[in-house]
C-alpha cells in the first residue's frame, strides 16, 4: 500500500493521473538513488553515442551521488518513461531522488557539468555534510 506522501511524488513527475502507480517506471528509486534519463530516437543517434561515452569516462563520480542511468532509444514505442517525460529526440533529464525533475537538457552533458549541477541540489548538501561527520 502507497502511503499519501508516495502517491504526491508520483504525481509531481506527471504519472498519477495518465499510469497506475504500479506502472510508474521511476518509483523503486524514490529516495534512493537519481535517476538520469537519457532519450533519443535511435540508438544510432550521434548525441547519444557521446552521451554514453562521456558517463563511461568516470562512473564513479556517478555512483558517489547516487546516479542510475537509464535510457529510452525506441522513439516508435511509447514507453512509460517518454509517457511521463515527453522528450523531443535527444533529451537528458536529471529526477532528484524525491521525484521530481530537475534538469532537462537538449544536448550531451559531462560527468563534471552533471556532478556540478546535481552537488548543488539541497538534499545532495546534506548527504555531503552527513559524510563529512561520519
Amino acid at each position: 500500500m502507497k502511503t499519501p506522501r508516495v502517491a504526491a511524488l508520483i504525481a509531481l513527475i506527471g504519472l498519477a493521473q495518465s499510469l497506475p502507480a504500479s506502472a510508474n517506471p521511476l518509483e523503486e528509486y524514490l529516495w534512493v538513488k537519481r535517476p538520469v534519463v537519457v532519450f533519443a530516437d535511435t540508438p544510432d543517434d550521434p548525441r547519444f553515442i557521446r552521451q554514453m561515452e562521456l558517463f563511461d569516462e568516470d562512473p564513479d563520480a556517478l555512483a558517489e551521488r547516487d546516479i542510475v542511468v537509464l535510457t529510452d532509444t525506441d522513439a516508435r514505442e511509447l514507453s512509460d518513461l517518454r509517457k511521463a517525460l515527453r522528450p523531443r529526440g535527444f533529451q537528458l533529464t536529471v529526477i532528484g531522488k524525491d521525484g521530481e525533475i530537475k534538469l532537462r537538457k537538449p544536448g550531451p552533458w559531462t560527468v563534471r557539468e552533471l556532478s556540478r549541477s546535481i552537488d548543488k541540489m539541497p538534499l545532495r548538501q546534506q548527504e555531503i555534510r552527513q559524510r563529512w561527520e561520519k
